[in-house]
């Protein structure tokens, strides 16, 4: 008679739907805190005991404007040449039956394999100047390891699977007979694809 009461008062938890939720939980949660959260609250922290005439003299000092300029300047380069050469490759592997057709469709895949600092390294080790691409560029006077070519050249390498697997599915859905319509009624290649791919 004693059980029935104790075993009334003891509620059984219910299971939860996502096993180890609470532990992954837990460890995303202190993950966010330990890198994210402190890091950027001590920033602020640092950032709010400056006067606004110390932030301004910061903030436009020619370092910070230099840096600016080439994250900016570099970022919108290899965006410009990502919109244009994925939209192109993406094209191509929609629209051609090539052969290494697959072997292109995985070799863009290649950066997502790759985390960014080997892809840095091995960026950096080809365009050196001992490197096996930098030996060809430096006779012509071309620098390119350590250079904001050098980080265009690696903000495209990241930067283009997105792109083409951005645009591919897009392009896949469009039907060729649109494609041929534009072409009968006058339209050029270049004015299919701008204009209606």
């Amino acid at each position: 008679m004693t059980t029935a009461p104790a075993q009334a008062g003891w509620r059984f938890r219910q299971p939860s739907v996502i096993p180890g939720f609470g532990l992954t939980l837990g460890f995303s949660l202190a993950y966010l805190t330990l890198i994210i959260l402190i890091p950027l609250s001590g920033l602020i922290w640092r950032s709010a005991a400056l006067g606004w005439i110390d932030f301004w003299a910061i903030a436009t000092d020619r370092r910070t404007l230099n840096a600016l300029e080439i994250s900016f300047g570099t970022a919108f380069i290899a965006a410009v040449v990502n919109v244009v050469f994925g939209t192109l490759v993406a094209w191509v592997l929609v629209r051609y039956r090539l052969p290494g057709r697959r072997i292109v469709d995985a070799m863009v895949d290649l950066p997502f394999a790759l985390p960014t600092a080997v892809a840095g390294i091995a960026l950096t080790t080809l365009y050196a100047p001992n490197g096996w691409i930098g030996k060809l560029l430096m006779p012509l006077g071309i620098k390119v390891a350590y250079t904001p070519l050098g980080i265009v050249i690696a903000l495209v390498f990241i930067g283009l699977p997105f792109v083409v697997r951005t645009v591919q599915p897009i392009m896949e859905e469009i039907d060729k007979e649109v494609e041929e319509a534009a072409a009968t009624l006058g339209a050029s290649r270049f004015q299919i694809i701008t204009r209606v791919l």
